[in-house]
């Protein structure tokens, strides 16, 4: 890992790349044969971002998810799972789009076959409406992650987009680096680093830096949403977290909630244990797929992260060579106890822990049935963080009634789920407002289901 300046979510997407292994897309072609003569590309010549170690650009006639699918320009693979079916999504934004990589020396990215890590993308519409909207991958995906999820409709709003696959991704993410912590320590490092290339190559492409900058993302990336706005202010004009992961020292973090649900998997904990442990109720009907799922290898691979000497016979992932055996927790899981630790273990976690002390407006959207980070130990208690530093005025908490970590399982559920995405639209919409023009956003609030019934592409943060 090598990364610049100082270096500091979640395993949404685990799943899905142990089931089917690395999902790369094919090796971009030459850009000189991908470049369409037509007039709206030759004022994007210049395009670039400073500081990459490679890049390469492309001229498109549609840079949405509907003009790139089937081509080596996303990875429809690693966005499984984040959208609900039957989403409406924007389509038909020309413009440039430009992949590359920062220098780094990790190799667990093998997107068009570079295996490099601090990979990125660059999406330039040809109708700028003057703003940036910076993400980093969810879960340990890559940087085409978001693109059904957030790129397509901030394209479509005319916002140039920038990913980043946070230097370092799979689950075995928690080899790269040298101390306790480094590879998440990372992922601030390359979101850091890419907001202020992008900014550079937004003015290179329209001739001035961006007008509004906003940081965005889900689970990992609404982690790092938050620790932006508390250590960068300066780079953006406000953000929006999607259920981001809370990381504190002292807790409540991944290592003191997953324990529990493990030990239930296990038969070693009950249901009065997982309320306890902040799991909500009425969220038991979740409990079986993600003790199949997350619970085991989200636990395993955090605790090889920040606490690699519990278990030194099951580091994590690579514990296991079978599907079932990556996904499945270590048997010492069961009985791990953070706040018995050494207190190397809460040095590490520290290094990249959150404080509340946000800069910037923040809005914070989580839904109420979160199986995987409950709302009671994340969204809840980080709102309070935000009120001890005296940042309230600056945050916003919306719960989404019904809501879940990943929208797909809105699929399986639909009469017990809704999808959050409708939701974070409404929400976005909503910073900027309150960004730009000092609009101030609805109080903390539960949203309730749309009035229209159409759970999957409506929602207004502004309804109880």
């Amino acid at each position: 890992m090598r990364t610049p300046g100082t270096v500091p979510l979640l395993a949404t997407a685990l799943v899905a790349l142990a089931a089917s292994g690395p999902q790369a897309a094919s090796a971009l072609a030459p850009q000189e044969a991908r470049a369409a003569p037509g007039a709206h590309c030759a004022h994007q010549t210049h395009a670039r971002v400073p500081g990459a170690q490679f890049q390469q650009r492309v001229c498109l006639e549609d840079l949405t998810t509907a003009g790139l699918a089937g081509t080596p320009y996303t990875d429809t693979a690693d966005q499984a799972g984040l959208t609900a079916t039957g989403t409406r999504h924007p389509a038909g934004v020309p413009g440039v789009q430009i992949d590359g990589y920062f220098k780094d020396d990790s190799r667990t990215n093998t997107t068009h076959g570079w295996d490099h890590d601090a990979q990125f993308v660059l999406r330039l519409p040809d109708h700028w409406n003057g703003g940036l909207v910076v993400t980093a991958s969810p879960g340990n995906r890559k940087q085409y992650a978001t693109d059904a999820a957030i790129s397509d409709r901030v394209l479509a709003q005319g916002y140039a987009y920038a990913a980043t696959d946070k230097g370092n991704t799979g689950p075995d993410f928690y080899r790269d680096g040298v101390r306790p912590g480094d590879a998440v320590a990372e992922w601030n490092a390359r979101t850091t680093q890419l907001t202020r290339a992008a900014k550079k190559a937004v003015a290179l492409r329209y001739g001035s830096t961006p007008r509004h900058t906003y940081m965005t993302g889900i689970s990992n990336a609404g982690y790092l949403t938050r620790w932006q706005l508390e250590n960068h202010p300066e780079l953006y004009d406000g953000g929006v977290d999607w259920e981001g992961v809370l990381w504190t020292a002292d807790g409540p973090n991944l290592l003191t909630s997953l324990p529990t649900a493990v030990a239930y998997g296990q038969g070693a904990a009950g249901a009065d244990d997982m309320y306890a442990a902040g799991f909500a109720r009425g969220s038991e009907f979740l409990w079986p797929y993600h003790q199949k799922a997350y619970w085991g290898l989200t636990q395993k691979v955090y605790r090889a992260e920040f606490d690699p000497a519990y278990d030194p016979d099951c580091p994590g992932a690579s514990a296991g060579s079978t599907t079932a055996e990556i996904l499945a927790p270590c048997a010492s899981d069961a009985s791990y106890d953070y706040r018995a630790r050494p207190a190397s273990v809460r040095r590490a976690v520290a290094r990249v822990a959150l404080t509340g002390r946000v800069g910037k407006p923040l809005i914070t959207l989580q839904g109420d049935l979160d199986t995987l980070l409950p709302i009671a130990t994340d969204a809840d208690v980080y709102a309070r963080m935000v009120e001890e530093q005296g940042r309230g005025r600056l945050h916003r908490t919306y719960t989404i009634r019904g809501g879940t970590h990943t929208d797909g399982l809105y699929d399986t559920y639909p009469d017990r789920l809704r999808p959050i995405l409708p939701c974070y639209r409404d929400a976005f919409d909503t910073l900027t407002r309150w960004a730009r023009s000092g609009t101030k956003p609805p109080a903390d609030r539960t949203v309730g289901r749309p009035t229209d019934g159409d759970v999957v592409n409506s929602c207004s943060v502004r309804t109880s």
